[in-house]
This record gives C-alpha cells, structure tokens and sequence, in this order.
C-alpha cells in the first residue's frame, strides 16, 4: 500500500521516507539502521533536547543535509522513573525534571519543526504533520508516576488540541495526532515484565490479553503520519493498549472477597 511517504523528511521513523533520526546520548542503537538504508535515507544526529540551543543547533543541521526541510515529526523521547514514587514523597526536583524531558522538550521540538515548516515551500508543507507518542498513564494516571502520568496527558490533550489548530496557520493541511501505547515490549520494559505481578496488572482489564510489540506501535504512527490514509485526520489520540479499560486498582483479596 502506498502510503504517500516516499522521499518524505520525516524527524525519527521510517517507511520510505528519509529519515532525520535523533538520539541523546547513545548512538548505537541506530547504527545498525545508518548502516542498512545509507547516507541516501537516513542521518543521525546528537543533541539533548532539553537545552534550546542543542534543539536549534539540530534543526539547523538537518536543514543541511540533502533531505531538506523536516515536513514530519515524530515526537516520542520521554523520561519515565522506574522507583515507585507516590506524590506525597516525590521530590520537586524528580517533578521538575520529568517535565523538562517530556513537556518542555518536546515544546522546543515541535516549535523549531513550525519554525522551519513556516520557511518551507507550499509543496513541502502539504505533507506536514506531527506525531506525539503518549501513553496509557496519560489518560488513566499512573499511582506512584504521577509526573509521568501528568506529562503525557499534557501531550495527548493540551498541546495536541491547541497544536492542532495552530500547524493549520503555517501549513493549511498540516496535523497534529498523538499514539498512546500501553505496556510494550521495549528494552527499558523488560525487566519489569518478567515480574508476573506487573504483568498481571498490565493485563487485568485488556482483552486482548497481551502486551504490545514496538510494531505495534510503529504500525500506527506510520499511519497517522501519512498525508494519503490519515489527511483528514487531526487533534485525534490513538490508544495501542489492547483495549483496555483502565488500571486495576483492587483485587478479590482487597475487597474482603
């Protein structure tokens, strides 16, 4: 199926497209893609996206590679503390910092993409769009990440519905959608799931009674990325969680059953 994304600049995915692909600090995870797809399809490129100079500084070298402007932007780094930290023993620091990573971070990136897409020429911005990766926490809370939780609900609703309505002033076909996932299969996720407990948490009230690989995922930000299947699509959450209806707070032993 053509997806309308050949030759597309896209900042972090893939499907024909050409790729500007972040990392923070550890480039060896996109090695094996620089190697596989080229110089022709893919650049990698440094920067801590909480500073606003490193953010301009990497919008400013993508702009210099062959691929151009950036017409799609996924926006999906995120800090996640592992520690179970109930509110009332959070420190400020940990709130602070979180939402530097998830919010503020992700504010400078999406505004130096509409900076650069409001430059770019009238072909280039009929592609446009952003993807914010949520999560499940961001619409049902997460006890003991509360800051992750309230971060990823900033993501899915006030920055995607406001960001929605703007993008369309710069670029009249531009959209703005987010993909929440649950629990995925990722390398960070790992080692939490092989704790049954978890797993049994994860799964109490989701029919599909599974946990989600990253294709999954990646599956339908490819999706929401494409101008040809998704162009009339804006301002809209995506949840990948296995249809899941909330998080189980109690179970038959908490109740007296």
């Amino acid at each position: 199926m053509d997806l309308g994304l050949e030759n597309v600049h896209v900042l972090i995915t893939e499907m024909g497209a050409r790729v500007a692909a972040h990392y923070n600090t550890k480039s060896a995870p996109l090695e094996p893609l620089v190697e596989e797809f080229g110089p022709d399809r893919i650049h990698a490129f440094q920067a801590d996206l909480t500073s606003e100079d490193d953010v301009k500084e990497l919008f400013s070298k993508v702009a210099r590679t062959p691929f151009g402007v950036i017409q799609v932007a996924v926006i999906n780094h995120a800090y996640y503390e592992a520690r179970h930290v109930p509110l009332e023993q959070m420190s400020l620091a940990q709130w602070e910092s979180t939402f530097r990573t998830n919010v503020t971070a992700s504010f400078l990136v999406a505004r130096e993409y509409l900076r650069a897409l409001k430059a770019a020429e009238p072909d280039a911005k009929e592609k446009a769009a952003i993807v914010f990766v949520g999560s499940t926490a961001g619409k049902f809370g997460e006890a003991g990440h509360a800051d992750y939780a309230a971060t990823k609900s900033a993501l899915m609703y006030g920055m995607c519905l406001s960001l929605k309505n703007e993008i369309v002033k710069i670029a009249p076909r531009g959209r703005v959608n987010v993909v929440a996932p649950g629990w995925t299969r990722t390398p960070m996720a790992e080692e939490s799931l092989k704790n049954p407990d978890i797993v049994y948490q994860a799964l109490a009230t989701t029919p599909l009674k599974k946990v989600a690989m990253p294709e999954d995922v990646a599956h339908q930000i490819v999706v929401l990325s494409s101008s040809t299947v998704s162009g009339h699509v804006s301002g809209h959450v995506l949840m990948v969680e296995g249809g899941m209806e909330g998080r189980l707070l109690n179970r038959p032993g908490d109740l007296g059953l």
